[in-house]
């Protein structure tokens, strides 16, 4: 396999963006990362969508999103693995320009769901139908009870998972993509109103509108495009039971940990060796249960990473530095491109306020449903 760089990106704000079309999202993002590539035509392109068809009765993304920037006949793909299909989108990339099958693929996300379809109803389809969907489960409600095993197995509290929500906000009043960019006080999240018991409406990542886009190359021709590509040392996609009840134990996230061990053991690297990480926070436990199963914090610790400081900006390892899925908006389509954007940027030392300084090595984890899917990757400045 040959070896893979980032060599430019594009990304939207978060926000409900009235404005804008599914279609205009996605150009704006894709035509940003050609032009800070200085490129006009692509190999390959995978675009990573949740539910078009259900937010706004579009299928066929691939040749749709192809014709509006003005590649028509290019190869387009569209990538669906429900919150983690941005993330899938960047793997498909990767191993199409790894395989010398192509050498410039544009790996994007994208989704509108502020345009009046029942949002609730569309990411319960990312659930097991049978088993949850059908009962009235919704992913608050899934996240909950995520929660309370958590709660019950770890000593987790309330407000272990409100200095979570707090962490993020303080990252993300510092993004200006950010869709919520302010910061919050432990009060405000505690006394937000309940959404599903733990779960209060603070702990919860809002309905986003936005879309964001990577170009990818050999390593070997990056320096084409860039002064400052960004190597994929690892991509690793793993699964689990999509019913809660089918788990061994609902606080492990089997699938994170397991695309977690697969992306160190390509990259060759440790949990210790990671200086920044971007982690799917779709809820405050979310971030809890990802950092452990990443081995990011050590297991029954990850409850007090963010009231410690353990992973703010300043502290041993920074997590969501972009604000998160909660403060920067989850757009699902396209968050984990997003993520892998922040990383970039991290990695370019572009990142402005949020900066890590001294920042080589990072990771990006997206997350699919209620953690059915998980892929990581883990990226190195050069």
């Amino acid at each position: 396999m040959r070896e893979v760089a980032i060599v430019a990106a594009g990304m939207t704000r978060f926000g409900e963006i009235w404005e804008s079309s599914l279609r205009d999202l996605f150009a704006e993002a894709a035509l940003e990362a050609l032009d800070a590539a200085r490129v006009d035509r692509v190999d390959s392109i995978y675009v990573g969508c949740m539910s078009a068809g259900q937010f706004v009765g579009q299928e066929h993304l691939g040749p749709l999103m192809a014709d509006e920037i003005g590649l028509t006949g290019v190869a387009a793909t569209h990538v669906e693995s429900a919150c983690a299909s941005g993330g899938v989108a960047l793997r498909s990339a990767f191993i199409e320009v790894a395989s010398g099958m192509s050498d410039l693929v544009l790996a994007a996300g994208v989704e509108k769901m502020t345009d009046g379809a029942d949002v609730t109803a569309v990411l319960a389809t990312a659930a097991d139908q049978e088993k949850e969907a059908y009962h009235g489960i919704t992913f608050p409600g899934l996240y909950a009870m995520i929660a309370r095993a958590h709660m019950q197995a770890k000593g987790t509290t309330e407000e272990d998972l409100a200095w979570v929500a707090v962490k993020n906000h303080r990252h993300g009043a510092l993004n200006p993509k950010a869709q919520f960019g302010r910061e919050l006080k432990l009060e405000d999240v505690l006394g937000s109103s309940m959404v599903a018991d733990p779960l209060r409406l603070l702990h919860c990542s809002p309905v986003t509108d936005g879309a964001a886009a990577v170009l990818l190359c050999p390593l070997e021709l990056a320096k084409k495009y860039t002064d400052r590509p960004v190597k994929i040392r690892a991509s690793a996609l793993a699964t689990g039971s999509m019913a809660l009840a089918d788990r061994k134990d609902p606080a492990v996230l089997d699938a994170v940990q397991l695309s977690g061990e697969r992306a160190y053991k390509m990259a060759g690297v440790s949990p210790a060796d990671i200086q920044v990480a971007e982690v799917h926070d779709c809820f405050t436990i979310a971030e809890i249960c990802c950092i452990e199963a990443l081995g990011l914090a050590p297991p029954c610790s990850g409850r007090h990473a963010a009231r410690s400081g353990l992973t703010a900006l300043g502290g041993k390892i920074p997590v969501n530095t972009s604000g998160g899925l909660k403060s920067k908006g989850h757009p699902v389509g396209a968050t984990g491109i997003a993520q892998a954007i922040e990383i970039f940027e991290q990695l370019r030392g572009e990142a402005g306020a949020r900066q890590v300084k001294g920042a080589r090595l990072g990771l990006a984890q997206n997350m699919g449903g209620s953690g059915a899917s998980s892929v990581v990757h883990i990226f190195e400045g050069v």
